[in-house]
This record gives C-alpha cells, sequence and structure tokens, in this order.
C-alpha cells in the first residue's frame, strides 16, 4: 500500500468523523420517530425480519463468493468456520457475539492450521 494521506492515522480520524456524521443523525431520528412503538409490533417484527434476511444474504456472499483476503481460504474452511460460529450460538444461550467470536477464532485456527 502506499504511504499517500489515507495511510495516516489524520486520515483514519477523518473517515470515522464523516461516517459518524453520516450515520447518526438518522439514527437519532430513528430513535424520536420510533419511541411509541412497541417492540413486538408488526412493523418491528418485519424490520427484523428484513435486516435479518440481509445479514444472512451478505454472510452467504461472503462465505461463497468471497473478495480480498477471504478469496484465498478454501470454500470447506470457511463452511467450517460458520457451521462452527452457529454451533458457538446456540451453545452460548443465543449470544449473538460468542457465535460471531467463535467463528472468526475458527477461521484463523484453520486457516494458520492448513495454510
Amino acid at each position: 500500500m502506499s504511504e499517500g494521506f489515507l495511510a495516516t492515522p489524520e486520515a483514519s480520524l477523518i473517515i470515522v468523523l464523516v461516517a459518524l456524521l453520516a450515520h447518526e443523525p438518522f439514527r437519532w431520528l430513528g430513535v424520536y420517530l420510533g419511541r411509541g412503538l412497541a417492540a413486538d409490533s408488526e412493523i418491528f417484527v418485519w424490520l427484523r425480519a428484513v435486516a435479518t434476511a440481509l445479514v444472512a444474504g451478505l454472510v452467504a456472499r461472503l462465505v461463497l463468493f468471497p473478495a480480498g483476503a477471504l478469496e484465498v481460504i478454501p470454500l470447506t474452511t470457511r463452511l467450517i468456520a460458520v457451521a462452527s460460529g452457529i454451533a458457538i450460538f446456540f451453545a452460548a444461550g443465543r449470544q449473538l457475539g460468542a457465535g460471531v467470536f467463535g467463528s472468526a477464532m475458527v477461521l484463523l485456527a484453520l486457516g494458520y492450521l492448513f495454510h
């Protein structure tokens, strides 16, 4: 990678600040507009289903059609990591962080063992 401006800590700070400025107002608007909605209302059930479908689609794309560093990892290794993450998620009492962390650790471990 070149040693230009984008490689500096200042550039990283600017990128984070721009992302926050672009994202946070809409987040707070959503909090304000959704303050009277019940968490089990039909709109939230639908939104949760759409969000889950989007995440599932992104994970499937990353596993089946990877880009960047994941391209060099064999499909079987990626599938084992996903299956392990799902198993860890349920074994840990449906803790999302545990599933994600466990899957990442399995992917790293298999990557180091076999490559």
